[in-house]
């Protein structure tokens, strides 16, 4: 009897002691849950504690200009070709690619003898004073009058020859700005204007080609070279332009995003949408020029949502919003303006 009593003794006593084990590792666990709620976490939507990590940029009233990239070549704005005024042999040439000539100067000279006749040789005079722009025949070739020896150009005044796709025709007119590059010559631009548009369009290539003159001359510049236009087109004045990121479109073509208010928490705003140039977009209604809208991390939060704005930081010492974790300082909730990185781009962006 005493022995049964014993054991019952010390089974009661393991009971107790497994309980108490128990007990003491859910307290643990719920502490630590407790405390790991109230620290930053990055993505997943959530409420409560959860901070939200994400990046802003400044709402600002910007200039957006449309543009169009193409390929074009430098040109003389005036040349001609020469043709000799008989037909035969091109038996001797005077001149070289890149020649300086005066009008009248003889540049080539053609043999118009047949077999069993002999003629005296048929001089190729310059038309106009100028370069040669493109190569002459070489001596020896057989031409007729409508074969063209060579072309004089004036090589002081260029252009740049460029053709246009059809679907922007509409944009087109004399005056447009552009923007000249050359492979020659790599992050320089040489500055140039519309001044003359083709009436019509090509039926083959639907294509409008259009002339553009530098606004300066340029010793570097030489014709034959091959340059990459930027056509500045259409300018969208006086509205507000925020990162074409920062924009989250529903499946019925609505649109929203996400402003982040003084006490770091953000609203969810359906806006309306003007037009997009490159990685910048209008918002016609419902924000302010000054408001920070979110364009990185915003596909995590929701209307409330507290978050920790990476350019835009609390103050040293400023305390999370309402419902907000612990930043690892205390103190009362700061209000800031508007510093920090704010949305900016050059004056044009690439058609969309």
């Amino acid at each position: 009897m005493e022995k049964k009593t014993k054991s019952i003794i010390a089974v009661c006593a393991a009971v107790v002691v497994t309980v108490g084990a128990i007990g003491i590792i859910n307290a643990t666990k719920t502490k630590a849950g407790a405390q790991g709620a109230g620290g930053f976490k990055r993505g997943g939507r959530g409420g409560g504690n959860t901070v939200f990590t994400v990046r802003s940029a400044e709402a600002t009233v910007q200039t957006l200009t449309d543009y169009v990239i193409t390929n074009g070549e430098v040109e003389s704005q005036s040349a001609v070709d020469v043709f000799p005024s008989m037909s035969g042999k091109v038996s001797q040439i005077n001149v070289l690619l890149g020649s300086q000539v005066k009008k009248g100067d003889v540049i080539a000279k053609i043999d118009p003898s047949e077999p069993g006749t002999k003629y005296a040789l048929s001089p190729v005079e310059a038309p106009i004073s100028g370069s040669i722009v493109s190569s002459p025949l070489k001596v020896g070739t057989t031409v007729t009058t409508n074969s063209a020896i060579t072309m004089i150009g004036d090589v002081d005044n260029l252009q740049v020859t460029a053709n246009i796709p059809e679907r922007y025709v509409a944009e087109l007119r004399t005056g447009l700005k552009a923007e000249v590059t050359l492979e020659a010559y790599p992050g320089i631009v040489f500055a140039a204007t519309v001044s003359r548009v083709s009436p019509v369009v090509d039926s083959a290539t639907r294509t409008k080609q259009v002339i553009l003159n530098f606004d300066k001359k340029d010793a570097r510049v030489n014709a034959g070279m091959f340059a990459k236009v930027k056509l500045y087109t259409t300018r969208y004045d006086g509205k507000l332009v925020v990162p074409s990121d920062a924009v989250v479109t529903n499946d019925d073509g609505s649109a929203y995003l996400f402003v982040v208010n003084d006490n770091y928490t953000v609203s969810r705003r359906a806006v309306q949408l003007g037009k997009t140039v490159d990685s910048l977009i209008q918002v016609t209604d419902n924000l302010m020029s000054g408001e920070r809208v979110v364009y990185e991390g915003m596909l995590s939060l929701s209307d409330g949502a507290t978050v920790n704005d990476l350019a835009n930081p609390r103050p040293q010492g400023a305390q999370q919003a309402q419902g907000g974790g612990n930043a690892g300082t205390s103190g009362s909730v700061a209000k800031t303006g508007n510093a920090g990185a704010s949305a900016s781009a050059p004056d044009g962006g690439k058609r969309r």
